[in-house]
């Protein structure tokens, strides 16, 4: 392999791929990151077993070859050279670099015992714009659960529903559900959260269409000139609708900013009591309010002035709370519930495409 390419081009590629290659792998090739020749083109790519992504870069190339090198070196080195060109080229198992006054080399391993995800065969696929797809996953994945106990859980479920395209994901303490697109075939999958996080950072600003594949096993996302595939986290996603109450006895509507602060400010009276705050409302006095009280630090009490109807409190966890108010869009949000036991619903009171529900806390 002998070629040129620019550091800019180069070190965004490696920023996109390298940080899924794994260090604490029991297989010490996955800590490298494969670099190949393919149509002309380079081709960066790296994997752990879970998760793959690619990327190809534009390159002049004088001849064909491929190899693995350590991820992080390679990264960190090509991160911190100058914006200039680029000369990549291998000799056996080794990769010599220069950029003007730079020169190194860098060991590397042969690429037939680098592992290689299986290809979609027969796949079903859609589109979706990536701006779209960009604010659901924001507004979703941190509902996710990260104990690996629950599987399932684990994992953002994009799902159809009456010719509906929804991205949801639940811990069973709090959960977020985003529609997305109309979609009239019928989909179903389990994607890793962790996955998820990783096609998000790659979309970025793109304007285009992400191009959805996917078969029983496997998820393939096309991003540009990005690929990631993520295998399918098996098992049956819970019925969380069941959870959504249709009506309530208390909606309070006040503005999202001023309840934001005053929950952040509850939350660190909070912090000795699990993060519990409790929420009051009073239709008489157009109030809602948000309590916190810390035996070892103090209290405190804000409240914020809306339309009002009914009188009821509630006791929840500050973080999930705040989180929820955040991912919401608009400057007002409806705060919804039924009594001290059942699930409150934030929301935007005029978009109907976002719901994110959180469990009370035993007061």
């Amino acid at each position: 392999m002998d070629l040129q390419v620019t550091q800019e081009n180069l070190n965004k590629a490696l920023g996109n791929v390298a940080r899924v290659a794994s260090g604490r792998s029991t297989l010490p090739i996955l800590s490298n990151v494969l670099i190949q020749t393919d149509n002309n083109r380079l081709r960066i790519s790296a994997t752990n077993l879970d998760i793959a992504i690619s990327q190809h870069v534009g390159t002049k190339i004088k001849s064909e070859g491929s190899i693995t090198v350590p991820a992080r070196l390679f990264q960190d080195f090509i991160n911190n050279l100058p914006k200039t060109t680029i000369h990549l080229r291998q000799e056996e198992h080794k990769i010599h670099i220069t950029a003007d006054s730079y020169k190194s080399t860098i060991n590397g391993s042969p690429v037939d015992e680098y592992p290689v995800m299986p290809a979609i065969q027969d796949g079903k696929s859609f589109s979706v714009p990536a701006p779209k797809l960009k604010k659901a996953l924001q507004q979703v994945i941190f509902a996710a659960s990260s104990d690996e106990a629950r599987p399932v859980l684990t994992a953002v479920y994009i799902h159809t529903q009456d010719g509906e395209l929804f991205l949801a994901a639940t811990d069973s303490y709090r959960l977020a559900e985003k529609k997305v697109a109309t979609l009239e075939q019928e989909v179903s999958l389990l994607v890793p959260s962790s996955a998820m996080n990783d096609l998000l950072r790659i979309v970025g600003d793109q304007d285009g269409d992400v191009e959805t594949t996917y078969d029983d096993q496997q998820v393939r996302f096309v991003v540009g000139e990005v690929e990631l595939i993520a295998r399918l986290i098996e098992g049956t996603y819970p019925d969380y609708r069941k959870l959504i109450p249709k009506e309530f006895a208390t909606v309070a509507t006040v503005a999202r900013d001023e309840l934001i602060t005053i929950t952040k400010i509850s939350g660190l009276f909070s912090r000795e009591n699990a993060g519990s705050i409790t929420v009051d409302t009073t239709e008489a006095d157009n109030k809602l309010s948000v309590k916190s009280v810390a035996s070892q630090v103090g209290e405190n009490e804000a409240s914020a002035v809306g339309e009002i109807s009914g009188d009821g409190d509630i006791t929840l966890n500050s973080r999930y709370m705040l989180e929820g108010l955040q991912a919401l869009d608009g400057d007002q949000v409806s705060f919804c519930f039924n009594g001290k036991l059942e699930a409150i619903i934030m929301k935007n009171p005029k978009i109907t495409d976002y719901t994110h529900v959180v469990m009370p806390l035993k007061s």
